[in-house]
């Protein structure tokens, strides 16, 4: 979990973004520059996003959250201007995107964004291979490269033996894995996610968490990742932002929002969640002494994953970077203090 800090890159920022749906919306924002929920109903407009201020560090899982009618899917179209923003200024690489020429986005959704949404949007015609080949071949990639570059992202996703299968020979995971092995072909600097495994069943969609975070280990990649779901959120995320009625209402880690939540609608939305399932161990990771060896636990796992590796007496655990090295050491009594809070 990593809040933007000075010594981290800023992959995407978006600065004082507005949607708004409705007559002569650009005039409006042009003589009302940020105008009021009165403004806009006598102004005949409905705002999807309003004011949106947003950091993406690079490397980083950053969710977007809300509830249906939030403006998160409004928003992260914005941010690839699949949807046209009404106001604002995006960001990305330093470049703005508002000023970009069709053209340009064309080429920028084309070879350096891979997007994945809840509809799988498979071509059913196509096989698995030349489903994954496809944004390639429009390209201009010539045959053996793409297939090549297709078969590696095939075998990356866990789906080798099936490249000749059609979707709908496949279950609905593993459609939506050939939708995540499509838009990695391209080999992304920026991943949109919009609801990926919403449409899962309950065992499937933790199936696919565990796999988008091991292909995260893998990949490194720069996400933006929607959901309405808490749990996914505090699960995949390093930042959420929260979102109510187009406005982000809080940005922070998972830790920030479940126990310094900024407004009274932070604090209903996280009420439920155990703080045990949000904290992670690399907030409670003290040095550690020398020569500590034995079980292990990840820096980036929740205190509720961890407490069981104390179940055989052990009071301390050595704590891992995601290379494997040592990072410092979980103390019982840290995890229990965390446990007896809720």
């Amino acid at each position: 979990m990593r809040p933007i800090s000075r010594h981290m890159t800023s992959k995407l920022v978006c600065r004082n973004v507005w949607k708004l749906f409705g007559p002569n919306a650009q005039p409006f924002m042009t003589q009302t520059p940020n105008p009021s929920p009165d403004d806009l109903r006598r102004a005949g407009l409905v705002a999807a996003c309003r004011d949106v201020n947003l950091e993406v560090a690079e490397g980083e899982i950053f969710v977007i959250m809300g509830l249906s009618g939030s403006g998160k899917s409004t928003l992260v179209r914005c941010l690839s201007r699949l949807v046209e923003p009404t106001a604002g200024e995006i960001l990305f690489n330093g470049e703005n995107l508002l000023a970009a020429s069709d053209q340009r986005m064309i080429e920028i959704r084309r070879h350096q964004m891979g997007m994945v949404f809840q509809n799988f949007a498979l071509l059913p015609h196509l096989t698995v291979l030349a489903n994954v080949a496809f944004p390639l071949e429009v390209q201009g990639i010539d045959r053996a490269r793409r297939e090549a570059r297709a078969q590696k992202m095939i075998d990356l996703v866990g789906l080798a033996g099936k490249e000749a299968f059609f979707p709908r020979e496949l279950s609905g995971g593993q459609q939506q894995r050939v939708g995540i092995a499509r838009s990695l072909a391209v080999e992304p600097e920026l991943w949109f996610l919009d609801e990926p495994f919403s449409a899962l069943d309950p065992l499937i969609r933790r199936e696919m968490q565990d796999e988008f975070m091991r292909l995260q280990s893998v990949l490194k990649k720069t996400i933006v990742f929607i959901t309405h779901d808490f749990d996914e959120a505090i699960r995949l995320a390093d930042r959420i932002a929260i979102m109510k009625d187009g406005e982000v209402v809080q940005s922070g880690t998972p830790e920030d929002l479940v126990l310094s939540p900024a407004t009274p609608y932070v604090a209903e939305f996280t009420r439920a969640v155990p703080k045990a399932k949000v904290v992670r161990v690399g907030s409670l990771t003290k040095p550690a002494p020398a020569g500590l060896n034995g079980a292990a636990v990840p820096v980036r796992a929740t205190v509720a994953e961890a407490a069981p590796l104390f179940a055989a007496g052990v009071d301390l655990l050595r704590v891992v970077d995601a290379d494997g090295a040592t990072a410092g050491a979980l103390h019982r009594a840290d995890v229990v203090d965390i446990m007896m809070r809720g």
